[in-house]
């Protein structure tokens, strides 16, 4: 259950604190997703949790209702090219750096899902499951989901045939067929796909 007196009761002396969350580390195609909220205090919105816990229309709902009532929020993503470059560890980083550097008000300190720290250049802390317990890192695990959603969306019908609408480049059955059938797009993740590479040298052609 979110905590909305999380940021109050342990965050003291700061006076702009921002949620930080990403979407699609695992996805075998497309970007990774990071954003950053900051409500303003005494804020509260219904229905708000963890962006998995939500269906997808629930998700649109509370996107809109997200930016409104936040005080700042940013969203930055990585694509696919660098996250081959450099590890989907370091590209998440890279994106949740960038969308704390899109806040239109600076924060001051970080609340950060995981237990890694991306090295924000503010002071941070990491907290475990925190987009089911913080406010405002649920806030930005929507804001992430939804823009990934719909970017895959957009790729589903510029690349179809690979099902990216439905399973927005997770690694389903349904996707590995895909690729087997019509080859690599221009959008997946070669370093994802080593293993089926070896399985299938054909692919990386």
């Amino acid at each position: 259950m979110l905590d909305w007196g999380f940021e109050r009761r342990e965050v003291h002396g700061c006076a702009v604190v921002c949620g930080v969350d990403e979407a699609g580390r695992g996805p075998l195609a497309g970007p990774v997703v990071a954003a950053a909220v900051v409500f303003p205090e005494g804020c509260a919105i219904e229905g708000l949790d963890d962006s998995k816990k939500l269906s997808a229309k629930k998700r649109e709902q509370l996107f809109d209702e997200i930016c409104e009532k936040a005080a700042a929020y940013g969203i930055a993503e990585v694509d696919h090219t660098r996250i081959d470059e450099i590890n989907i560890l370091q590209a998440t980083f890279e994106a949740m750096r960038g969308a704390v550097a899109a806040l239109s008000t600076p924060a001051d300190f970080a609340l950060v899902d995981g237990n890694r720290s991306p090295g924000l250049g503010i002071p941070e802390r990491c907290v475990v499951d925190g987009d089911a317990i913080v406010p405002s890192i649920a806030a930005a695990s929507i804001l992430a989901k939804v823009t990934r959603d719909h970017f895959m969306e957009l790729m589903a019908a510029e690349y179809p045939g690979y099902g990216f609408e439905r399973h927005k480049g997770y690694g389903t059955k349904a996707h590995y067929a895909a690729i087997l059938e019509h080859g690599v797009c221009p959008i997946h993740r070669r370093s994802f796909l080593k293993k089926l590479f070896k399985q299938h040298p054909e692919l990386k052609a």
